[in-house]
């Protein structure tokens, strides 16, 4: 019987006496298992996903945010950034350091090869600005006011012309003599007169060999000769006669090449050129002074001056005091330019202090236009022609980068051999094809490109 006063209650089982069974004991805990762990884990799990997703959103757009406003201010304005570290021992100890003149000007140290009449002569032409000529073609329109007096053969009776010596050198240890060296040679024939300009070509060992060499010698014997390098005999007379620094070596060449441009110009006088160089024009207008180049146009504090093309005259006190800095000074260390711009920067300061003009220096353009600004400079010689140059400027014959390169006198190409001009582009067109057809080598092909060239329009 059930009471009708109370809630109606299940009879208690004879097999448990009142206790719970086994299923709904292992039904509770599951649900109760499910209950914890389904409002734990699965909505965390989405939340967790939910956060990520919104961070990589607003980093997103954090970044496009970023990337906007970086155009806009480039818009806007002109962003010069250059960071370089200098040590401060070393800038202290090698720049800071003002030591005095060693004598070489003192009028009885002065050679009597030294040329004072030509170094007293008035001169023709001003080969520093005065401005770095950063902005536009000012540097190339500069360069352009520099130009040669027209040549004239020489009449019967009169005595033979005293020649200009061009220098440069080659590590046949290091690189074979090749095309790419041989394109030096073809701009110095093509593009300076020869009656009045000889070339020198020095080397650790005997190029007469190198088929590419003895073409020349035969075509040019007067304007071109093969010397080996005997730094002990260039260097008499010098602050480093007898000096163990004269077998200082590297396997850059940089430092035994920024020692024989030295030693050669002070023997036998005349213009260093680097053999990584492509000349563009006549150099003797420049002749009238001594000088070395601008690196760049950014006027580098510790790095001002470059040596690719440089003009001294035989037994020049300048080198003079050149040799007795590198004699006083700690070896030049291997791969760098210390016998180089740091050299040149030690003894400009020097003469300054001690009231002696100093040489000149060409501005950057002049045998390096590719050392500048992005909307100036030289296009990338080992790179295809992107069919316009400097704002838009034309890359054709006759075009800007043509005229601009009729401008200056010299184009460096930085040691760059591994790498090959590409075919049709502007080294090719407008210099190359040109040497080629100066010194009457037939190229027809080159032609026949030339032409697609300018039926493209590019």
């Amino acid at each position: 019987m059930y009471s009708s006063n109370g809630p109606r209650q299940r009879s208690p089982s004879p097999h448990n006496n009142g206790s719970p069974s086994r299923t709904t004991k292992k039904r509770k805990r599951s649900l109760q298992f499910q209950a914890k762990y389904s409002s734990f884990w699965r909505p965390r799990t989405c939340q967790w996903w939910t956060y990520r997703l919104q961070k990589t959103l607003h980093l997103l757009l954090l970044l496009a945010l970023v990337i906007l406003v970086m155009l806009g201010v480039t818009w806007i304005w002109e962003p010069h950034i250059e960071v370089t570290f200098y040590a401060r021992r070393w800038v202290q100890r090698e720049v800071h350091a003002l030591a005095p003149l060693a004598g070489c000007f003192n009028p009885s140290r002065i050679s009597p090869l030294y040329n004072l009449t030509e170094v007293r002569a008035a001169k023709r032409h001003e080969v520093q600005a005065g401005l770095p000529l950063r902005l536009g073609m000012d540097c190339y329109d500069f360069a352009a006011t520099i130009q040669p007096q027209p040549r004239h053969a020489p009449l019967p009776g009169d005595p033979p012309r005293q020649r200009t010596n061009f220098h440069t050198y080659w590590r046949h240890d290091l690189v074979p003599f090749g095309v790419r060296q041989e394109w030096m040679l073809k701009s110095f024939f093509a593009t300076q007169d020869l009656g009045a300009t000889r070339l020198i070509l020095w080397s650790t060992g005997d190029l007469r060999s190198n088929d590419m060499v003895k073409r020349w010698l035969r075509k040019f014997p007067d304007a071109f000769q093969l010397r080996i390098v005997d730094v002990e005999a260039l260097a008499r007379g010098t602050a480093l006669e007898g000096s163990a620094l004269l077998s200082s070596m590297d396997n850059k060449a940089w430092v035994d090449g920024d020692l024989i441009r030295l030693l050669v110009m002070w023997a036998f006088g005349g213009v260093w050129v680097d053999m990584d160089s492509l000349l563009t024009r006549d150099l003797s207008p420049l002749l009238e002074h001594e000088f070395v180049t601008q690196w760049d146009c950014y006027d580098k504090i510790y790095q001002p001056f470059n040596g690719a093309v440089m003009h001294f005259l035989q037994h020049s006190p300048y080198l003079c005091e050149a040799f007795e800095i590198m004699s006083r000074s700690p070896p030049a260390r291997s791969g760098t330019t210390e016998w180089g711009s740091l050299l040149y920067l030690k003894l400009w300061r020097r003469l300054v202090a001690a009231a002696i003009p100093p040489f000149k220096v060409l501005p950057f353009c002049f045998t390096d236009a590719r050392s500048c600004r992005l909307d100036n400079r030289l296009p990338d010689p080992f790179a295809k022609d992107r069919g316009t140059w400097a704002a838009g400027l034309g890359m054709q014959e006759g075009g800007a980068l043509d005229q601009a390169l009729n401008k200056i006198f010299s184009v460096h190409l930085h040691n760059q051999w591994s790498k090959a001009f590409p075919r049709n582009g502007w080294v090719e067109r407008l210099l190359l094809r040109r040497y080629e057809r100066a010194l009457g080598i037939e190229a027809p092909h080159w032609d026949r490109e030339e032409n697609v060239f300018q039926r493209e329009g590019k």
